[in-house]
């Protein structure tokens, strides 16, 4: 008996999932996201390439893989084709031309970066559907895999990759294609707007003026749209290699501008750098507690976050 369905050990314990993604910010926001999404979703572990994507699966075995396209080394695409029909894949990209043809097909879901709640409620429901087809379509056939386990001991060896059917490898190779032959491409998410574009100049500023003309406004893409989101209100900034987290009091967002480029663009007055990776809004500061090895803590007013104060930057606090 055969299906299209992964060839997972499916049963009616909780869903498990791996998170694979080179960014630990985008890891972090979609194991988030994901929680909120679907709180019975069990995301047992996270991998930083393609190469420990495969080797994690292996040893957790998953039922759902979320794979980012681009990673170094083993890419995403083809990590795909070494899981393809042990595990439901979804494919995270920043890159939409990647979620036009191939994934509508629907052989294979996908995710846009930044995450978009819409889309991924979606997705949550696709999935949730496949797995509850799977586990009827094996409750049918209950002596399928308990005759495939024992064969596999028998004989002494590990499984082999079980190899896609037709449509599902045809994706993937024309994925793989994809990538191979397309240049670097602009992606999804939206910078930071520039010094003097797009930006409304500060109260008090402006032709005439000493006082410099500090950014107002940053945009970004959350989902399919565009958000808008004012400087002043930004509560923190934190940036890994690739990614600026923005966290305002209405969301998160994304951003490809790094933090060096948006300290020389927004008000020092009322922003401080406090960590490398960490910006800071001191509006939105409650209080600061003292650390071990000269470092410190951030305490924000109205959130949970406790933002690190590196020893470069105690100087700041030294006062309390």
């Amino acid at each position: 008996m055969s299906s299209d369905f992964p060839q997972t050990c499916v049963s009616t314990a909780a869903p498990t999932a791996l998170v694979a993604d080179d960014e630990p910010l985008l890891r972090d926001s979609l194991v988030r996201a994901l929680a909120e999404a679907w709180p019975e979703l069990q995301v047992l572990g996270q991998a930083r390439n393609g190469r420990e994507a495969v080797e994690k699966f292996e040893q957790l075995r998953p039922d759902i893989v979320f794979l980012d396209v681009h990673m170094p080394g083993l890419n995403g695409v083809e990590a795909a084709r070494q899981l393809a029909r042990r595990a439901h894949i979804v494919f995270v990209t920043a890159y939409e031309q990647y979620a036009v043809q191939a994934f509508e097909q629907g052989a294979l879901d996908y995710l846009v970066k930044p995450i978009d709640e819409t889309r991924l409620a979606d997705t949550v429901l696709r999935l949730k559907q496949r797995l509850a087809e799977q586990r009827s379509l094996q409750a049918s056939a209950p002596g399928l895999e308990a005759s495939t386990s024992a064969s596999q001991a028998a004989s002494g060896s590990e499984a082999a990759p079980v190899l896609p059917p037709a449509a599902l490898e045809a994706v993937i190779q024309q994925l793989l294609t994809r990538l191979q032959q397309a240049p670097a491409a602009e992606p999804t998410v939206v910078t930071a707007a520039p010094a003097g574009a797009a930006t409304l100049p500060a109260s008090g500023t402006g032709a005439g003026s000493s006082q410099p003309a500090y950014l107002q406004w940053i945009r970004a893409s959350v989902g399919a749209s565009l958000k808008l989101i004012p400087v002043d209100e930004i509560i923190y900034l934190r940036s890994d290699e690739k990614y600026t987290l923005v966290v305002w009091p209405e969301g998160e967002a994304l951003i490809r501008t790094p933090i060096r480029e948006l300290m020389e663009q927004i008000d020092p007055q009322r922003f401080a750098q406090v960590h490398r990776s960490v910006v800071v809004n001191l509006h939105a500061i409650s209080h600061v507690t003292r650390g071990p090895n000269e470092t410190a803590d951030v305490h924000l007013k109205d959130r949970p976050e406790v933002l690190p104060v590196s020893r470069s930057y105690l100087h700041l606090f030294r006062q309390m």
